[in-house]
C-alpha cells in the first residue's frame, strides 16, 4: 500500500473511534423517556369517561334493538306454536311478519354496530391527540429531551415513564373535572 492510502486508513479509523466514543458521551446528558401509548390509552380516565359517554349515547338504540328482538321472538314463538292450526292466509301473514321483524332486527343491529364503531374510532382519535398533548406537556415540565412511544421493543424501568405520565394525565383529568 502506498503511504497516502495507509495514512487515509488511519485517519478514517481514528475518526470512527472518535465518533464511537464521542456520541455516547454527548448522549449521556440527554434525558430520555419511553411511554407505552396503548397502556396509557387503556388506563386513562379520559378513555373510561369517553366509553361511558358512548355507552350512554347508544343506550336508547340498544334498548330499541332489544325490544324489537323480543317482539320478533314472541312472533316466532307464536308461529311455532300455532302454525298447524292457523288458516293459510293467517299463517302466511304471520310468516311475513316474522321475516320482516327478523330483517329489521338484523338491520338495526348492523347499523348499531357500524355507528358505534364509527363513534369509537372518532373518540379514540381525539383521545390519542389529547394524550399526545399530555405527554408533550409532561415531557416539557420534567425536562425530557426525547420521549419515545410506539416501536420500542424493550425499555428498562429507568426510562419507562408510562406510570408517571398516567398519574399526570389523571391529575389533569381530575382538575378539569373539578373545574366543570
Amino acid at each position: 500500500m502506498s503511504f497516502v492510502k495507509q495514512h487515509m486508513v488511519k485517519v478514517v479509523f481514528a475518526s470512527a473511534l472518535l465518533l464511537a466514543f464521542a456520541i455516547p458521551a454527548s448522549a449521556q446528558g440527554l434525558k430520555i423517556g419511553v411511554v407505552n401509548i396503548p397502556v396509557l390509552l387503556q388506563n386513562s380516565p379520559h378513555t373510561k369517561s369517553a366509553m361511558d359517554a358512548l355507552q350512554e349515547e347508544f343506550a336508547p338504540r340498544q334498548r330499541e334493538i332489544l325490544a324489537k328482538q323480543k317482539e320478533y321472538e314472541e312472533e316466532a314463538a307464536k308461529y311455532q306454536k300455532d302454525a298447524a292450526v292457523m288458516g293459510e292466509t293467517e299463517r302466511r301473514n304471520l310468516e311475513k311478519t316474522v321475516r320482516e321483524l327478523q330483517r329489521e332486527v338484523t338491520r338495526l343491529q348492523n347499523e348499531y354496530r357500524e355507528d358505534l364503531n364509527l363513534r369509537q374510532n372518532e373518540e379514540m382519535s381525539q383521545l390519542q391527540v389529547n394524550l399526545l398533548q399530555e405527554i408533550q406537556n409532561y415531557a416539557a415540565q420534567e425536562g425530557y429531551d426525547l420521549i419515545v412511544g410506539d416501536g420500542v421493543l424493550y425499555a428498562s424501568g429507568a426510562v419507562n415513564i408510562t406510570e408517571n405520565v398516567l398519574r399526570a394525565v389523571e391529575a389533569s383529568f381530575q382538575a378539569t373535572s373539578a373545574a366543570q
